[in-house]
């Protein structure tokens, strides 16, 4: 777990960004298939929850991560934190592509990885603006003025019945398909990369997570936490404790990242 801020140059409005994060296995299960990682100097978060036997989750997931960090990181720097929006777009979903044929192709050619997939979730904060992309139930949240924010709609059955109106939120919270997904890497030849751009002001606080997180501790709770008048790193921290003193029953992943005001902060300060 690290935190660090990012340096740029002092634009009008321009924001800086502090990050921290943290894995965990949780309290059942022996290996950890999520894999995580961000760039500060690139404003690039990106959060992976694998699926399959074997160790195959640990591949996908840890392929997932690996190879959009090194593609779609190189486009990042060649073009900077203000290019286009639909530029990026573009580009980021291209580097999902060639992560989705790579996971496929290894399960392809290897028995023991066969039919693994993983979810995905990605930040690119700029400037003035964050972009959100994922697939699967991975999410991103927005704490801004003492209001806690899903940025994220879930692919999922379950998601899927609530929206068709089967069942009640207070049946999904009871389901046994609260880990079904609809959308995933790895699983079929070409995957839609969901993305969102959402403007973003001084303190607003983004955090990427896996189901793990988000299934273990209420929306409620996550809102109390995140309120919390401490560091990043410890943030994540307490994040990751309590979702395994309600149980830990899946491998817990967390991503955070805050906007400061350039202008006003010590660029590159951690805090």
């Amino acid at each position: 777990m690290a935190s660090f801020g990012i340096t740029g140059p002092a634009l009008g409005g321009a924001l800086s960004w502090d990050f921290a994060a943290l894995t965990n296995s949780g309290r059942v299960r022996a290996n950890n298939e999520d894999a995580i990682a961000f760039d500060p100097t690139l404003g690039l978060a990106i959060l992976a929850d694998g699926m399959g036997g074997y160790n195959g989750g640990e591949v996908a997931s840890g392929m997932a991560i690996a190879l959009l960090q090194a593609s779609f990181g190189r486009w990042l720097a060649h073009s900077g934190p203000l290019a286009h929006p639909r530029a990026l777009r573009r580009a980021l979903q291209a580097g999902v592509d060639e992560s989705n044929q790579a996971i496929l192709e290894a399960g392809i050619s290897n028995v023991q990885l066969q039919g693994m997939g993983t979810t995905l979730v990605v930040a690119v904060f700029g400037p003035q603006r964050a972009i959100v992309g994922h697939i699967g139930d991975s999410r991103c949240y927005r704490l801004r003025n003492g209001q806690l924010d899903l940025l994220t709609r879930d692919h999922s059955l379950l998601q899927e019945q609530l929206d068709a109106g089967i069942i009640t939120a207070e049946q999904a919270a009871q389901s046994p398909h609260r880990n079904l997904v609809t959308r995933a890497l790895g699983i079929e030849r070409h995957v839609d990369l969901e993305m969102h751009a959402h403007a973003a002001q001084p303190d607003d606080l983004f955090m990427l997570c896996s189901d793990g997180l988000s299934e273990m501790v209420s929306d409620a709770q996550l809102f109390t936490l995140l309120l919390q008048d401490i560091g990043l790193p410890e943030k994540a921290t307490l994040l990751v404790a309590t979702a395994n003193d309600n149980g830990g029953r899946d491998n817990i992943s967390v991503v955070l990242a805050r906007a400061g005001d350039m202008n006003t902060s010590e660029p590159g300060k951690t805090k």
